[in-house]
């Protein structure tokens, strides 16, 4: 279910908003019932998102809705994501360093602060770049960057990042960010050119919510931890599902702000942030389109698959990333209730773009086309149109239908050329943008 805001107080710059937020990501209690992994049958293919844990096939949109989809996003946090908290009552927003006359007068950007949570919960700082052009409310890219806001665009007015940060970001210094980092990766956010196309991007540092190493001592989640607690449970949330949580921050965010339409907010998000980026379309109704452009295992491609990145490589490298209960599987994948269709249905009936690089086997495009052949029948059992194609397509040939799919050349990165494709399918989906002359 969306949240919606019910009273809107200003003062000054600072917007706060009191929301009924109604809870967006699952049923804890009907986690208390599931068996230990030990205990689940082993099933080789993926399973079917329309049959029930206790074997029933749904027989209804209405059972659908009612019994099966909460039943699924109940599953994906025991066994995979772990349990997210329900949504803050209230957030609060500050708005600073606007630009009206960016990109020589294109657009203008700004930066929110996004406040929620316990007391002394970091904020999220949301960099925000909207189009002057635009016609009525403009559509919205959101996703999250790996190396800080100051990164994405060439601004020396925009704040630098106060947590830590992995040491291979550009101008990483001791694992904090530094001028040196200013304009480093402009040409993988492509701002200018989304601008261009009537959309307006908004991004936040992944570090704002949860720095991306296994000690989770900093970032939001020791601030929702019980008395007593130093660490995540085995069902808690991890970082992947802290990640998706701050996604859904942001959106509180934006379907407030006028200058946006709150009915085409897209989100896209590159590899171990594209898995955040499914996960949050999967609990987050008000998200209209979702692109996790290589998100590889524990994202869109199988669980069970054969190739490319394992459930045991990935819970041995980033044991911080998903829960303790998924690391159970590691050794008996085809033991989950569930693979990565699952979650795509679980975006049912909303688009999905799987986009992907002929050369990055480790995030298996071939699984992942398999994955949405998987989702398919949901789409339609819903419906809609599913996927478009029984096989792959030609290396640069775009399925634009409502489950979508594009391999370009080349490895495992995100630029230009990306964006363009992300911009044909969300025009494709969500209707061209108006943009006056």
């Amino acid at each position: 279910m969306a949240s919606t805001p019910i009273s809107v107080a200003r003062t000054g710059a600072r917007l706060l908003v009191l929301a009924v937020l109604t809870q967006v990501v699952g049923e804890p209690a009907a986690m208390a019932g599931f068996p230990e992994a030990s205990q689940l049958p082993s099933q080789a293919g993926l399973p079917d998102p329309l049959v029930m844990l206790d074997g029933h096939r749904v027989t209804s949109k209405e059972e659908w809705l009612a019994k099966r989809r909460p039943e699924l996003k109940a599953l994906f946090q025991h066994y995979m994501y772990g349990q997210m908290p329900s949504p803050p009552e209230k957030i609060a927003t500050t708005v600073a360093r606007v630009d009206p006359n960016y990109f020589g007068g294109k657009a203008t950007k700004k930066e929110v602060a996004i406040a929620f949570g316990p007391s002394a919960t970091p904020e999220i700082y949301l960099l925000l770049v909207v189009p002057n052009r635009k016609e009525g409310p403009a559509p919205v890219f959101l996703g999250i960057n790996f190396c800080g806001n100051h990164t994405v665009v060439n601004d020396p007015k925009v704040a630098l990042p106060a947590s830590w940060m992995p040491k291979n970001c550009p101008g990483c210094t001791d694992n904090r960010a530094t001028d040196a980092g200013r304009g480093s990766q402009i040409q993988v956010w492509s701002i200018e050119d989304v601008i261009d196309r009537g959309y307006a991007v908004a991004t936040f540092y992944s570090g704002d919510v949860a720095p991306d190493h296994p000690d989770f001592t900093d970032g939001i989640i020791p601030h929702y931890y019980k008395p007593g607690q130093s660490k995540p449970g085995p069902h808690d949330w991890a970082t992947v599902a802290a990640w998706a949580w701050g996604l859904h921050r942001a959106v509180d965010y934006l379907i407030t702000n006028p200058e946006i339409d709150k009915a085409k907010i897209a989100v896209v998000g590159h590899s171990r942030l594209g898995k955040a980026a499914i996960v949050a379309a999967a609990f987050d109704e008000r998200i209209a389109l979702v692109i996790p452009h290589q998100a590889g295992c524990g994202g869109t491609a199988p669980s069970r698959g054969k190739v490319g990145e394992s459930v045991k490589r990935i819970n041995t490298s980033f044991p911080h990333w998903f829960d303790d209960e998924f690391k159970a599987f590691n050794d008996q994948p085809d033991r989950l209730p569930f693979d990565q269709n699952g979650l795509v249905a679980l975006v049912a009936p909303r688009p999905v773009l799987f986009t992907n690089a002929v050369d990055d086997t480790w995030a298996n495009p071939e699984g992942q086309f398999e994955v949405l052949k998987g989702a398919d029948s949901v789409y339609r059992f819903l419906g809609v149109e599913g996927l478009e194609a029984d096989r792959m397509p030609e290396t640069g040939k775009l399925i634009d239908g409502r489950l979508g799919y594009h391999i370009r050349p080349g490895k495992h990165s995100m630029g230009k050329d990306d964006w363009k494709v992300f911009l044909d399918y969300a025009d494709r989906q969500l209707g061209k943008p108006g943009v006056s002359k």
